[in-house]
């Protein structure tokens, strides 16, 4: 695992075409809105798995850890979660709690028949969190927030990411805006004050084995 701080932009305007867009879960009949600024002073943090383990990280739920795996977007080595018979299966991040966050990760659905899902948690604090994440047997993107159980609060329709393949998520947190991207896509731009500081962290659910990767942290910490 290496460490690189820096305050570089690495995201830029997301990709045209694809699935279309949608606000809070409804169809965009127009042009995307601009992802939100992060405000000056965010630091950047980046997880490769490459030299090192899970050294500062907090397994919550699940059997999370670093493997060599052919063909990580990084290298020789990803983050892989095993468990099979959790509800659902949650790794934070070392940095310090963040309010405002800007979070990619490569992820890769390896197996899984009830669920094949990838998901990024963020403004984890006290067990409650936000998660984006998308599921190779469904064809959804959805944004919950989880205190105790789920509450689904935007969704898309999109093409089922295919399982054996590395894909990319990515959210985007400022005040109460959140906005979600697949594979450079965006999808989802919701508004919700619920939950206002926390950690960043992986998820997954049920059966699914995921293998996680090329994680960029950039935030404003709390």
């Amino acid at each position: 695992m290496r460490w690189r701080p820096s305050r570089r932009n690495l995201f830029g305007a997301a990709a045209a075409g694809g699935v279309a867009p949608t606000l809070g879960g409804r169809p965009d009949t127009g042009a995307t809105p601009a992802p939100p600024m992060l405000p000056a002073g965010a630091v950047e943090t980046r997880f490769d798995f490459e030299a090192g383990g899970l050294e500062g990280w907090t397994t919550v739920t699940g059997q999370w850890a670093v493997e060599e795996l052919t063909g990580a977007p990084s290298g020789a080595r990803a983050l892989v979660q095993r468990a099979t018979r959790n509800a659902f299966n949650v790794i934070v991040a070392p940095p310090s709690p963040f309010t405002d966050i800007d979070v990619s990760v490569r992820f890769l659905p390896i197996s899984g028949r009830e669920d094949a899902s990838g998901g990024i948690v963020f403004r984890f604090a006290d067990d409650k969190y936000y998660v984006i994440r998308v599921n190779a047997l469904e064809n959804n993107f959805r944004l919950y927030d989880y205190d105790g159980g789920r509450r689904q609060l935007a969704t898309a329709t999109v093409k089922p990411p295919a399982l054996g393949q590395w894909h990319q998520l990515r959210i985007l947190a400022v005040g109460d805006r959140i906005q979600g991207w697949l594979n450079a896509v965006a999808l989802l731009d919701h508004r919700d004050a619920r939950f206002k500081a926390g950690r960043v962290g992986l998820w997954t659910k049920a059966d699914s084995m995921t293998a996680f990767d090329a994680m960029v942290v950039r935030g404003t910490k709390a």
